[in-house]
């Protein structure tokens, strides 16, 4: 059966069932469905029985427990977007495809039939839409939940995040958020100096992106409630300011950061905040130089070595050699990236090495840049002085573009030269080394751009040591280069250096290993 864009999973199991059942359950449904994943949460209902009718789950601590178990579930399928639905009566964001339940549902023909029934009451899914009984799980079934204490309520609560790529995590905390507010939910979302230090922040996603994905999961999940998001430029927000509200949900993380806005708050003459804390949940993933708790940081690292987005259609290029253009600042570790991947087998050209050649005396550039910066430029051998030459167009645009319209364009006549000598040589792969493969243009050489990056606190402790300039003047020469967010933004593949050799290692490792598959793919579709 081919996969569905988006599924609907109707799980019958009582609420002390579903953290046995979770893994389960999605394990299954991941294999159906590539797209969002609705969960409807019907414990103890009877699909074979008379017609169902749609009902919210009850609001108590074991729903909690049941949504924590399924989004933990979650994290083991990557291609899974669960959206546990905690309200009905609405249309979706993404119109489920498929309906599937759980194992031991009951006789399958009037299940199907009731499933569908369902899934139109609740939200008015088509009644043709195909219907899936998954196999479900061995074990006795768990005792049907009683009547017991229900989660507090709250008119107006508050909560703040960064929410970059929305993970199980995040789902779970405005879940709660969802089951606490009555009327209003207030969230945060960090942005601008907030981002500065946070883990690879050149990777997180636009603010707009964060909040257009939050906005539908929170539409989706419970659509009574009235949704207010707004921009973070500090840690407190309108969180210290609004009167009305009454809750703040945390976790062990943020508990003190709560605590700090009920201090602000109190010095603003308000009342403090409930604090309701949501426990963080384990990432059964996570690496050695990765947090233990799912987190956003974490699932950034993993995107390095990644196909970011899709390479670029360049029918002007020979589909062989395939060409990886790699660029990164002064501190980037470019360099160590660049060796590693000849040492699997890339034929790397080194564009700052073809850069010290087009200087030299003959060489067609050599009589241009002297005869546009003047004879004080040279040494008495008649070589190009480079320090004297870098002086001249240094903090000067105009200098500096007179020089690259000369040099840039005798890099890239050798560097097709040497593209040529490899694809003569039957070389599969190759690598251009450029600090300036976006400001010079040369992606246009290249299949797909590679950046690595650095903190640039890390790249200034690496030039200071590395150069022997001082922290002013290696602060001066990165800023000057593009910038690691602009090189992102470019980029198919992100780098970093910035844990223990062995991690960087890993990290071009895997790149190179989807490399060889994406080529293997082009290759067999090329043939076929």
């Amino acid at each position: 059966m081919a996969p569905f864009p988006s599924g609907l999973l109707v799980l019958t199991a009582p609420l002390g069932s579903l953290p046995r059942r979770a893994a389960a359950a999605l394990a299954e449904a991941a294999g159906l469905v590539t797209g969002p994943l609705y969960v409807h949460l019907q414990p103890g209902l009877r699909l074979d029985g008379p017609a169902p009718r749609p009902a919210a789950p009850p609001r108590a601590p074991a729903l909690l427990r049941a949504l924590s178990a399924l989004y933990a579930a979650a994290a083991s399928h990557r291609e899974l977007d669960v959206r546990v639905l905690l309200g009905h009566g609405h249309r979706l964001a993404r119109p489920p495809r498929v309906l599937l339940a759980d194992g031991g549902a009951g006789d399958a023909g009037p299940v199907r039939v009731a499933l569908r029934e369902l899934a139109a009451a609740a939200y008015g899914c088509p009644a043709e839409l195909p219907a899936v009984l998954l196999s479900g799980s061995d074990g006795p079934e768990a005792p049907h939940d009683g009547p017991g204490a229900e989660l507090p309520v709250y008119s107006d609560v508050v909560v703040g995040g960064t929410f970059d790529r929305l993970h199980g995590a995040h789902r779970l905390l405005l879940s709660a958020c969802c089951l606490l507010a009555r009327r209003r939910l207030l969230v945060g979302v960090a942005d601008g100096e907030l981002l500065r230090h946070k883990v690879l922040r050149e990777l997180i996603e636009p603010y707009e992106l964060r909040v257009a994905k939050l906005r539908e999961f929170l539409a989706d999940v419970q659509p009574s409630v009235l949704y207010d998001i707004v921009p973070l430029g500090d840690p407190y927000g309108p969180a210290i300011t609004d009167p009305e509200l009454r809750c703040i949900v945390v976790s062990e993380e943020t508990r003190k950061g709560g605590e700090a806005v009920n201090k602000k708050r109190i010095e603003n003459g308000l009342a403090a905040l409930e604090l309701f804390e949501i426990e963080l949940m384990e990432d059964p993933q996570h690496s050695l130089s990765e947090e233990e708790k799912i987190s956003s940081s974490s699932l950034r690292q993993r995107l390095l070595g990644t196909l970011l987005r899709p390479p670029r259609d360049s029918p002007t290029l020979p589909p062989r050699p395939y060409i990886i253009g790699l660029t990164g600042g002064s501190g980037s570790g470019k360099t160590s990236i660049a060796r590693r991947l000849g040492q699997m087998g890339a034929f790397i050209i080194d564009a700052d090495a073809l850069g010290h050649a087009v200087y030299l005396p003959g060489s067609p550039a050599h009589g241009q840049v002297v005869a546009a910066f003047g004879a004080e430029i040279l040494n008495k051998d008649g070589t190009i002085n480079r320090k004297i030459l870098g002086a001249k167009v240094f903090g000067n645009q105009e200098r500096l573009k007179n020089l690259t319209d000369i040099v840039w364009p005798e890099i890239a006549r050798m560097v097709r030269e040497q593209i040529r000598e490899a694809g003569a040589q039957g070389k599969a792969v190759m690598v251009l080394d450029a600090a300036v493969l976006l400001e010079a243009g040369w992606q246009e050489m290249v299949h797909e751009v590679w950046a690595a990056i650095i903190p640039e606190d890390e790249a200034l402790k690496r030039i200071v040591s590395r150069d022997g300039l001082s922290e002013e003047a290696a602060r001066d020469r990165l800023r000057s280069q593009m910038s690691d967010g602009q090189r992102v933004r470019e980029a198919h593949v992100v780098l970093s250096t910035a844990w223990e050799p062995d991690v960087t290692h890993k990290q071009v490792e895997k790149a190179w290993e989807l490399l060889q598959r994406r080529i293997h793919r082009a290759a067999t579709a090329t043939s076929s």
